[in-house]
């Protein structure tokens, strides 16, 4: 059966939490794991470059000399592609990156990252995750108290806390979502994960 320990934000252990092992406890689909982060990636990216062609530049509507007798190549428009302000060929047109992936895809991807995560002992669960005063250095403090300070850190929440979100958004190494937003490509970009109780058990009952 998989465990983990219970932590308040003093770092003490207050009990252990029995994790769902269709969740947490699966082997890793490396290859399902990997197109969901390509699929993520690939989201990102806005598809709007944009070059103009040969019939979309302004001018040259006309040959710029005779075909012949006059020493020079052969032109037809000053807009073909070897001319200064002429067309592009073979270069970027909007287009949209989006791929798919299955219901289930998603859901064993996701499994996948939660298992491996666990299995590298990379995954804190803390009873709450809430501060007094909206202060960087009460995140900071966390962290050295969890000795993850010098770590990329996913911190997944239920619900979120003003001071909290004040309190992290300095830290380049901190990235702080709610349970409905994780996502394969944020868990495999941490090297560690830290949950709040509530927000475990929520995961634990979408996925199961």
């Amino acid at each position: 059966m998989k465990k983990v320990k219970l932590l308040n934000l003093k770092g003490e252990e207050i009990k252990e939490l029995k994790l769902n092992e269709e969740v947490f406890g699966i082997e890793p689909n490396q290859k399902v794991m990997y197109d969901a982060v390509i699929l993520a990636q690939a989201s990102l990216r806005q598809g709007t470059h944009s070059t103009k062609n040969r019939s979309e530049v302004s001018g040259g509507g006309r040959k710029p000399w005779r075909q012949k007798g006059t020493g020079h190549a052969r032109q037809g428009s000053i807009r073909a592609v070897q001319w200064v302000g002429g067309g592009r060929y073979g270069t970027p047109v909007p287009r949209d990156y989006g791929k798919k992936m299955n219901r289930k895809e998603r859901r064993l991807a996701l499994k996948s990252a939660l298992s491996e995560k666990f299995a590298n002992n990379e995954v804190i669960v803390m009873e709450e995750l809430a501060f007094q005063t909206p202060k960087t250095k009460e995140m900071v403090a966390l962290l050295n108290t969890l000795k993850v300070a010098d770590k990329k850190v996913l911190i997944v929440v239920d619900t979120f806390d003003e001071n909290v979100i004040l309190a992290s958004r300095n830290l380049q190494n901190i990235a702080l979502i709610a349970n409905d937003e994780v996502n394969v490509l944020d868990l495999v970009n941490a090297d560690i994960v830290i949950f709040t109780e509530g927000a475990l058990t929520k995961i634990e009952e979408v996925l199961k």
